[in-house]
């Protein structure tokens, strides 16, 4: 059965699995609380999964016993899959586009540094004798 042909109430995402999901240890604890239709455990890149459920009741109650429990040697976010797709190039985070860093142009040049010749010869001292 392909992955995205089941009720969004019966499919849960696990996130923050880190490099160590073990679809294994994922199925032994998310069968724990009822019969699971289908796992699917992302590789590349890896830190999430998803299982589906027959019953959206037994989703229900692994969301709410499994979130922020340790799995896969991971404390784990475990919630109702919303149906979002994510795209695979997800673009740098928000937070570089507030301030670029080539900003150089806004600001004034920086001092130039002047010889000591330069500073004798530009000021006319009094010389006494």
């Amino acid at each position: 059965m392909h992955r995205d042909s089941c009720p969004l109430d019966c499919k849960v995402y696990v996130g923050n699995l880190g490099n160590n999901g073990n679809k294994t240890e994922l199925e032994r604890a998310f069968g724990y609380y009822g019969p699971l239709r289908s796992m699917w455990v992302a590789r590349n890149p890896p830190d999430f999964a998803f299982v589906e459920f027959e019953d959206p009741r037994d989703a229900a109650d692994a969301v709410r016993e499994l979130d922020g429990r340790t799995l896969c040697g991971c404390r784990v976010r475990v919630e109702l899959s919303n149906g979002e797709k994510r795209s695979r190039d997800r673009g740098p985070p928000p937070s570089w586009g507030r301030r670029p860093r080539d900003d150089y142009r806004r600001r004034s040049p920086p001092p130039t540094k002047i010889s000591k010749k330069e500073k004798l010869l530009s000021k006319p001292e009094q010389v006494t004798f």
